[in-house]
């Protein structure tokens, strides 16, 4: 059975806790999926031979799109490009995986609060009547957080101030390597192929 897009909106339409709760247990699914399908990917994944059978032709989707943001390492030992490390640090391939489990597990949390404690009315004083929650200050504040978590990422890890910077390829595609790249400002900066998009964009957002 087809349903329009907008029949889930409408069910939760009057229910603002609950409309919340269904968009943070979407972004629930996706990053246990994308931690989990890390993981079994790295199960299954050859690293021996990067150039004669890489990660896309042994059919790896998620490990790649990591790699281009900058990760390359292990904690089974091995470097994406063949070589072998003792040190892989905290945030590697596996790494990366399980923060996005734990921050599945966190946001699965919130949205079973927020569907159950869905009645705003729950929160205002009896004897006002008025909220007793300053909902314009919680909101901002997650505003706030996920804005600094955005810089952070534009100003640190991809410009390589404090991480590794990202996987950039030479102009025919056949090389690369992981880099800090500075922020692009200008108008080049909306060409998909410019990696100094990518930190500007996070920077600017």
């Amino acid at each position: 059975m087809g349903l329009p897009w907008y029949r889930v909106h409408t069910v939760v339409l009057n229910d603002p806790g609950r409309l919340l709760s269904v968009h943070i247990m979407h972004t629930a699914l996706v990053a246990g999926w994308a931690g989990s399908m890390a993981l079994y990917e790295l199960a299954v994944f050859d690293p021996s031979d990067p150039v004669l059978d890489p990660m896309w032709r042994q059919g790896m989707f998620v490990i790649p799109f990591m790699t281009r943001l900058g990760i390359t390492n292990s904690w089974g030992g091995w470097n994406i490009t063949g070589g072998t490390i003792t040190n892989p640090g905290i945030w590697s391939y596996e790494g990366v995986a399980a923060a996005h489990i734990v921050f599945s597990g966190l946001c699965f949390l919130a949205a079973i609060w927020h569907w159950v404690y869905w009645d705003l009315e729950i929160f205002c004083d009896e004897r006002t009547g008025k909220p007793s929650l300053d909902l314009p200050k919680i909101f901002g504040i997650h505003l706030f957080l996920a804005g600094v978590a955005c810089f952070g990422f534009g100003a640190f890890h991809v410009t390589g101030l404090f991480g590794p910077g990202i996987w950039v390829s030479d102009p025919y595609g056949l090389t690369g390597r992981v880099q800090s790249v500075n922020p692009a400002w200008g108008v080049d900066g909306f060409d998909p192929f410019v990696p100094g998009g990518i930190a500007s964009h996070h920077i600017a957002a």
